[in-house]
């Protein structure tokens, strides 16, 4: 009978052994795999702060470029007529292109998104789209403007618009809800184009959403961050 019980007392044990060696093998894996993930986590924010930096430096180093090439040609002007003319189209043509920080009259635009939901209304209806965005610098080009920028994103000729699901993307920033659009031209012409009867700007609002439009005196729109590179586009001789 003793044994009987001894027997059963070494099965107990070992079994109990048994279930706390699993026990602690499984915390050993979970927390290695704990400490691999962050190391891993570690090792790419390096990296992406490596490459910031890097970017950082060059990007400081473009404007040192150029305000040392710019300080060059207003020396090489002095005193020249037509040196002076010149540098004046370049500056013009730098303007017009995104290449400088530019100021005037103009509108500005806001569109956000419904801050309640409307279930009477299609819920997609509810949302600023980057159609919407896309149509707003349509509608200001074919009225004129002369300088446009979404969210602090000059818009230049190679801006790409895009929509990754829920992100919209303007030369490849992400941007969100609300939009501010600026855009430098005739104050009358700009804002009669968007607020016309029947507009895109009505629809937005017909979801709910917020499209403001405001007459601004004096806006200022900062040049295209990026470099405008053309890989097709050649000099025609």
């Amino acid at each position: 009978m003793k044994r009987k019980q001894i027997a059963i007392t070494l099965g107990i044990m070992c079994f109990l052994l048994a279930v706390a060696l699993c026990v602690q093998i499984k915390t050993m894996s979970s927390a290695n795999s704990t400490v691999s993930q962050t190391l891993a986590d570690n090792e790419l924010r390096d990296e992406v702060l490596k490459m910031k930096e890097r970017y950082d430096n060059i990007y400081a180093s473009l404007e040192d470029a150029q305000s040392e090439l710019e300080k060059t040609r207003q020396e090489a002007t002095q005193n020249d007529v037509t040196a002076e003319a010149k540098e004046q189209e370049l500056k013009e043509n730098n303007m017009l292109l995104g290449n400088a920080d530019v100021r005037g009259e103009g509108v500005e635009v806001v569109l956000e998104d419904a801050d309640t939901t409307n279930n009477n209304v299609n819920p997609s209806l509810q949302i600023i789209h980057y159609d919407d965005i896309q149509w707003v610098i349509n509608e200001l080009k074919n009225a004129g403007a002369e300088a446009i920028e979404v969210n602090g994103q000059r818009i230049v000729n190679t801006t790409a618009i895009t929509c990754e699901g829920n992100i919209i993307k303007i030369n490849g920033i992400k941007i969100g809800s609300p939009f501010c659009i600026k855009a430098i031209g005739s104050q009358s012409l700009l804002y009669g184009a968007l607020e016309r009867a029947g507009s895109w700007l009505d629809e937005i609002r017909n979801g709910g959403n917020v499209a403001e439009v405001t007459k601004m005196d004096d806006i200022i729109i900062s040049k295209y961050s990026g470099i405008i590179s053309y890989e097709y586009l050649k000099e025609d001789k």
